[in-house]
């Protein structure tokens, strides 16, 4: 079912004995005095229901949060289907005073998910009765209140009565008055009106009689007028009576111009028949050269193509026309050298030809003299052909030299490429390296403080042997009696909690075998227990920088404890930066176990050193 609860939420602050703050959520319903719940979290209460159901709010943001879920729960209320949903759910049929939850709940076309869920107590007779008393204080403050507004009310609408009713009666003779002058101005308004009727009728008849004396005399005007202008009408129609007899012999002389033009007409037609033949003759003439002319412009559009071809070649050529127009240029300044002395010959030889007159013996003479510079002007010529064909030569060299250059550039840039790209590479080298040589140093420092820890082990192993050994003697001299310490004198054992033992065991029983746990024993099935391999030399090993004679001590260590103590062949791989060591289990590499046996000064570089070792170590 269906029903309207109001839900109240308070944040009570208590300061006494302890501050703290609690929320109180009451649900009631307007028409049922009787349904009452309440609920109220404290900040423990909250920690809890947050665990329970998840929520994501501290306890200050989780009443707004509250209130706006509740808020879309009411803009839903009024849909079909909503989307937000205020759950009441009992566990009996009827609301008869047991604990109830409210839900607030989503609902989505897969399913319903509920966000807030509240355990809510039913009021009890005391709290009940405290709710009905604060429910008729509140409406009897209600009551006061209404009737105060009331009281004033009335009072008011009395003052506003009676202030009507004298401005009512204030009105009212005020309309009387506005009656009264109203009657007295309409009857002067008429009175006056009247007067001003008949004297606008007298004046309407004398100007009546004005326009009939003006309308006669216009009309003996305009008779007047009529008759001067009938009489200049027959004037002018004589006047037209002649032009028209003249213009009909007109008519009669066109009518046998025109018979003369008709006959011209004719044969003029004639003519533009014939016209009209040539001009289809024409046409067809034109249609057969467009073709030619589409067939001569496609033969067009492939000289333009070879025109662009030899255009490029003659391009080509002009520089070497250029170049020959240089060469050319420097023959035509000899030539010039050549013809002014031509011309200064000449004129010494016309000088000689005046003197020949005069003497013939001279003139055999300058005969003789003019053979032999036509002599030396035609060597002068063939001189002239050697250099022609010399500088022809000269600039095929040169042609030839200028496309090796341009190779030899285009391989330069090519090179200059493969350069950059070697270098980028060197570059990316030089930062590879300088990252593996940090490694390097950090393994070299994670090596040493191994070595250090692996030494102080090492120590620590004989120096426990040999107290076992001291004890076995002992043992063996008492006459196997073995006396018993007293728990205060035993030293300090450490224990290990990860191989299932708890309580403290001695320093030669920890390194003995133990049954190992339920997951361990697939991989330890080969070796029943961890054996250990005192290795007395190690760190002097380890100390030297060769890494062969390292290798070389861990193979017979291999060899005491097994093939590969069940593990995979990746963990027994030679690596530069791992650790001979074998038979320790994890717990004694643990930081936490080894601060008892340690000085103070090798604690702080334990974590680091023992690390690695494990990583290449597992137990």
């Amino acid at each position: 079912r269906r029903l309207n609860v109001r839900v109240n939420i308070e944040l009570l602050s208590i300061s006494n004995p302890v501050h703290k703050k609690d929320l109180a959520v009451r649900l009631t319903d307007d028409t049922d005095p009787f349904f009452l719940y309440n609920l109220v979290i404290s900040e423990e209460d909250f920690q809890s229901l947050k665990s329970q159901q998840g929520l994501l709010v501290d306890f200050s943001a989780f009443p707004q949060k509250f209130i706006d879920l509740l808020q879309q729960c009411i803009q839903e209320q009024n849909k079909d289907i909503p989307r937000f949903l205020l759950q009441l759910v009992s566990s009996a049929s009827v609301l008869d005073h047991t604990p109830v939850f409210l839900n607030v709940v989503e609902t989505n076309p897969f399913k319903h998910l509920t966000h807030l869920s509240l355990k809510f107590l039913p009021g009890n007779d005391a709290e009940i009765k405290k709710f009905l008393a604060s429910c008729l204080k509140c409406l009897k403050e209600d009551k006061m209140m209404l009737e105060e507004k009331l009281r004033k009310t009335e009072e008011d609408l009395t003052r506003q009565l009676s202030y009507t009713q004298q401005s009512l009666s204030e009105k009212s003779r005020e309309l009387d008055k506005l009656k009264n002058e109203w009657t007295s101005y309409t009857a002067a308004l008429t009175n006056k009106h009247t007067q001003e009727l008949t004297n606008e009728k007298e004046r309407a008849l004398q100007a009546q009689a004005q326009y009939q004396q003006q309308h006669e005399q216009q009309k003996k005007e305009l008779e007047n007028l009529h008759q001067r202008s009938i009489q200049q009408l027959q004037n002018r129609l004589s006047e037209l009576e002649v032009i028209n007899k003249d213009l009909t012999e007109r008519r009669y002389k066109g009518d046998s111009t025109v018979r003369e033009l008709k006959a011209k007409l004719s044969g003029i037609e004639d003519e533009c028949q014939r016209a009209k033949q040539e001009v289809l003759s024409l046409r067809r003439e034109n249609a057969t050269l467009d073709a030619e002319c589409h067939e001569k412009e496609k033969l067009i559009n492939q000289l333009q193509t070879r025109v662009a071809v030899l255009e490029q070649e003659i391009k080509d050529k002009d520089q070497l026309v250029i170049r020959t127009k240089e060469v050319l240029d420097a023959t035509q300044e000899q030539k010039v050298i050549l013809e002014e002395s031509t011309e200064k010959k000449q004129s010494h030889i016309e000088k000689l030809e005046t003197t020949i007159k005069s003497l013939s013996a001279e003139l055999l003479k300058a005969n003789e003299i003019i053979k032999k510079l036509q002599g030396d002007l035609k060597t002068l010529m063939s001189k002239l052909k050697l250099k022609n064909t010399v500088t022809i030569q000269q600039e095929k060299l040169l042609a030839e030299k200028e496309e090796r250059l341009q190779k030899e550039q285009r391989e330069l840039q090519e090179m200059g490429q493969s350069l950059r790209m070697k270098e980028q590479e060197a570059c990316k080298l030089q930062e590879q390296l300088e990252t593996t040589v940090q490694k390097l140093e950090e393994s070299k420092q994670l090596l040493k403080t191994n070595e250090n820890v692996i030494t102080w082990l090492n120590k620590q192993l004989n120096e426990i042997q040999m107290g076992k050994k001291l004890e076995t003697s002992a043992s063996a001299h008492g006459g196997g009696v073995r006396t018993a310490l007293p728990p205060h004198a035993m030293p300090d054992r450490p224990s290990f909690p990860s191989s299932g033992i708890n309580h403290p065991i001695s320093p030669l029983y920890a390194f003995q075998s133990f049954p190992e746990p339920a997951h361990n024993k697939n991989v330890n099935s080969q070796c029943p227990g961890p054996k250990i391999h005192f290795n007395t030399q190690l760190s002097k090993m380890n100390r030297s920088p060769d890494v062969q004679t390292a290798t070389a001590t861990s193979h017979p260590a291999n060899k005491e404890n097994g093939d590969n103590l069940g593990l995979e062949s990746k963990y027994f791989k030679k690596k530069d930066d791992s650790i001979p060591l074998r038979g320790l289990s994890q717990n004694t590499l643990n930081p936490e176990y080894l601060k008892p046996f340690l000085p103070p000064k090798a604690q702080p570089s334990l974590k680091a050193a023992v690390t690695p070792a494990s990583a290449y170590f597992p137990g």
